[in-house]
């Protein structure tokens, strides 16, 4: 009986936003996405818009999508990689950015390593690092927390963990929040931080609309923001030029 060789799982990042793919998404990583036919997915309909996206006439109707999110069952996972010990590729698809980071995909990966079935992550944008890159914050020692609590006492004391580790540590806290508390974050940040703490606010990230800007706290309470509506990043940390 000949062996049938183990297919792949490929990390297939999305855009962060907006109706193009071409200035976003690599050609070759948009060639070889239109190739696969198995999709473990965030959300179905998304996946569906954004392979459409890539290509007008990619057959939806002739792929295979698994649900992949934070409830998906580990009996589910087995599912999902049958199709690639019998030699499938697999693509993982989450709703913005990079799968696996701050996203669904890492069961899924892991379970694969499990199964000795090879890795492929593609390059696509990731709001972290891409926010990270814009700070100028030191960006060798950095910690992403990703969503701060609920509770404003908590968060008020998280916030200040994060001032008085980058003060200390040189060290870059990166957070962000739902659109709907991106104020009631802003607000906790200029109420409660230092007034020569750093701030960077990047928003909308990739977008034609993007920002991302830099300044003390003091400097930020003299600037009048709304980010009630947009995808924000907040990253708290010590600028790398030195007066």
């Amino acid at each position: 009986m000949s062996h049938i060789a183990h297919g792949k799982i490929y990390l297939l990042p999305t855009t962060l936003g907006g109706e193009t793919t071409s200035d976003i998404i690599p050609p070759d990583v948009a060639k070889l996405a239109v190739s696969f036919r198995h999709f473990a997915v965030e959300d179905i309909k998304m996946a569906r818009r954004y392979l459409r996206k890539l290509d007008r006439e990619f057959p939806i109707d002739d792929s295979f999508f698994y649900i992949l999110n934070k409830k998906t069952p580990q009996d589910e996972l087995y599912k999902m990689i049958k199709p690639v010990l019998a030699g499938e590729n697999l693509a993982i698809i989450s709703d913005a950015g990079c799968p696996g980071i701050a996203d669904p995909g890492a069961e899924l990966v892991a379970l694969a390593h499990e199964k000795e079935i090879h890795v492929m992550p593609l390059v696509g944008p990731s709001s972290i690092l891409l926010g990270l890159m814009g700070s100028g914050f030191n960006g060798q020692s950095f910690t992403f927390h990703g969503y701060l609590p609920k509770e404003r006492k908590d968060r008020i004391k998280k916030l200040k963990d994060f001032e008085g580790d980058s003060r200390r540590n040189d060290r870059t806290h990166i957070f962000m929040d739902t659109p709907f508390r991106n104020m009631n974050v802003l607000e906790d940040l200029l109420n409660e931080l230092g007034d020569q703490t750093k701030l960077c606010i990047a928003h909308n990230l990739t977008l034609p609309n993007a920002s991302v800007r830099t300044y003390s706290i003091k400097e930020w309470r003299e600037k009048a923001f709304d980010l009630e509506k947009f995808p924000t990043m907040f990253l708290i940390g010590t600028s790398q030029f030195k007066n």
